[in-house]
C-alpha cells in the first residue's frame, strides 16, 4: 500500500478539511482534520479513522497508524 492510496481510502470514508498521510508501506503517520472529530475525545477519533480502513489493520495490510486528529479550529489554532 502507498501513502496515497492509504489517504484515499481515509477520505473515502471520513470527510476531512486537511488530510496528510506519510509512512513505510507498514508503518503509518497521519494528520487528519475533520468536522466529524467535534465534540469527540481523541480515542473515539481514532476509532472513527480505525472504521474507515475496515479490515485492512485486522488483516495486516495497515500494519500500524499513528495519528494526530484535530477539528477545523484545533487545527487553525496550531497554525
Amino acid at each position: 500500500m502507498t501513502a496515497e492510496q492509504l489517504q484515499h481510502i481515509i477520505a473515502a470514508g471520513l470527510a476531512c478539511e486537511h488530510l496528510q498521510v506519510s509512512g513505510d508501506g507498514r508503518h503509518w503517520s497521519a494528520v487528519i482534520v475533520s468536522t466529524e472529530f467535534e465534540g469527540k475525545r481523541p480515542i473515539a477519533r481514532h476509532q472513527r479513522v480505525y472504521a474507515t480502513l475496515g479490515d485492512r489493520m485486522k488483516t495486516d495490510e495497515v500494519h500500524a497508524l499513528s495519528m494526530k486528529t484535530f477539528t477545523p479550529a484545533e487545527w487553525s489554532a496550531q497554525n
